[in-house]
């Protein structure tokens, strides 16, 4: 079974066992407005927390998309390149914007669950 975690960035990662799937909130996807743009990282990229990774353009603005643990990217939405909206649509489901390996599962403990991610938003 997988776990949700949530930065203070607004991104979000399923993990189950080693493997971590990450996109942005769907507050986040609604606080940004329409999305039209996503740039995703290479498959192979070795990553260190809260480098940038990605980028999602709204009409509003664009933002950067931080690696919320160390590892390596295993698998990118290629769907999202020809329908971005699928971020807006389905934010913490099909608009997932990439896969990776979690290298020390220690980092987990400095992200929040579903329950404080609710919390933090509200303030």
């Amino acid at each position: 079974m997988s776990t949700l975690y949530f930065t203070k960035e607004h991104e979000w990662l399923s993990v189950e066992g080693d493997a971590a799937t990450v996109g942005i909130s769907a507050y986040a996807a609604e606080q940004l407005g329409d999305v039209v743009f996503v740039e995703l990282p290479e498959v192979g990229k070795t990553v260190a927390k809260g480098d940038d990774i990605a980028v999602v353009e709204s009409v509003k603005s664009a933002s950067e998309i931080y690696a919320p643990v160390a590892g390596e990217i295993t698998a990118v939405n290629d769907a999202l390149e020809d329908a971005p909206e699928t971020v807006n649509d389905d934010a913490q489901g099909k608009g997932w914007f990439f896969k990776m390996t979690v290298k020390d599962r220690t980092e987990l403990s400095d992200l929040m669950d579903e329950a404080a991610y609710g919390e933090f938003i509200k303030e």
